[in-house]
């Protein structure tokens, strides 16, 4: 800084107020400064600035290490969030989902002096094993667990044994675990609900895996919507997010379907699910949607490129990165907080019509 200072003919302090973006410096003396700092090639040193402030300017990320669109993307706009906000992100990967594992990830991030930890969490063991980790930083956790009526039920509709909300938002040595999550019930409402007002007499749910929050969430607004309408409820077929899957399910729905007896209308718990359901109907002579009306969850990339182009639900993932981190900052500043549901958005295109 004082060669910085020396070469813009500054002083150390006016350097230090244009790295902190102060707003008393004159535009023409910011100017110079900021091209001495080009022509020096400086650096701030992120290490002797956090022993100074004593924060780390570092926030945890723990995920599973899914490939699949969700947590992928989930994690995508964590990062570029926490950027925006002038945060670092240390990401942990675990594939064992025990509370062992889990509790050697945070301890890690603990050691490298974490402001806070975010937690992708879209199966209920990897929330199980955060719950026994009594944290000293806020711990945000990204999982669709606390939608208001979920802690005391399933998809079926029957009381569960899950824990209560306050046992999970329990406060930790200097901190609380906190949930937000997309809204899936909401969504799935929103594409059965789009299924029905087009004249459809009841939907087909072919759900993801269900040891997955999302999966599970996802069923539970889907039967709501049909319970709502007075549409028959019939027993999902169990998927496990894979468009293989949804290629197997698509070809037996195809021959009943050339039989005459089956749905006019198909939701799937996620996109790739869709896609399967998509080919196999093609492959079978099943025209979609003359013949049956599909509709996916996520609206991944190249969704309107899918034949014909898919009515889906999309996540607003960016949306949910910075709520993430607006909720983290809140948490710094010891400022109340409450756990936050994002709206997803249906996106109808040319997979849907009305039944024939």
């Amino acid at each position: 800084m004082a060669d910085v200072a020396r070469l813009a003919g500054v002083s150390h302090q006016t350097v230090s107020r244009v790295l902190n973006e102060h707003p008393s410096v004159r535009p023409e003396t910011r100017d110079r400064v900021l091209d001495a700092i080009a022509t020096l090639g400086y650096r701030r040193n992120s290490a002797a600035r956090a022993l100074v402030t004593m924060r780390s300017g570092t926030v945890g990320v723990v995920t599973t290490g899914s490939a699949l669109y969700g947590p992928t993307s989930t994690l995508i706009a964590v990062e570029e969030a926490a950027r925006e906000q002038g945060y670092f992100v240390s990401v942990a990967t675990i594939r064992r989902y025990d509370a062992d594992t889990m509790h050697r990830v945070l301890e890690h991030f603990m050691d490298q002096g974490v402001e806070g930890i975010v937690v992708i969490a879209p199966q209920s063991d990897v929330a199980d094993a955060v719950d026994s980790f009594r944290a000293p930083v806020p711990v945000i956790m990204i999982a669709a667990r606390d939608h208001p009526g979920a802690e005391d039920e399933d998809p079926s509709g029957e009381a569960g044994s899950a824990a209560t909300p306050d046992a999970r938002r329990r406060p930790g040595a200097a901190g609380l675990v906190l949930p937000i999550a997309v809204d899936q019930r909401l969504g799935a409402r929103l594409a059965t609900e789009h299924l029905l007002g087009l004249g459809h007499a009841t939907v087909v749910h072919l759900s993801g895996p269900l040891d997955w929050f999302d999966a599970r969430e996802r069923e539970t607004g889907w039967r709501r919507a049909l319970e709502d309408r007075g549409a028959p409820v019939t027993e999902p077929i169990r998927g496990d997010w894979s468009s293989d899957r949804g290629y197997a399910v698509g070809r037996e729905l195809a021959a009943d379907l050339r039989a005459g007896k089956g749905p006019t209308a198909v939701f799937a718990g996620n996109d790739q699910l869709a896609l399967g359901l998509l080919r196999a109907f093609w492959e079978s002579g099943v025209r979609v949607p003359r013949d049956v009306s599909v509709v996916g969850f996520d609206d991944v990339a190249g969704a309107g490129h899918f034949i014909p182009p898919l009515t889906t639900v999309r996540q607003p993932f960016a949306a949910l990165g910075r709520r993430c981190m607006a909720l983290m900052l809140d948490a710094f500043a010891g400022a109340q907080v409450r756990p936050v549901s994002i709206p997803p958005e249906l996106v109808v295109r040319e997979s849907t019509t009305s039944p024939r």
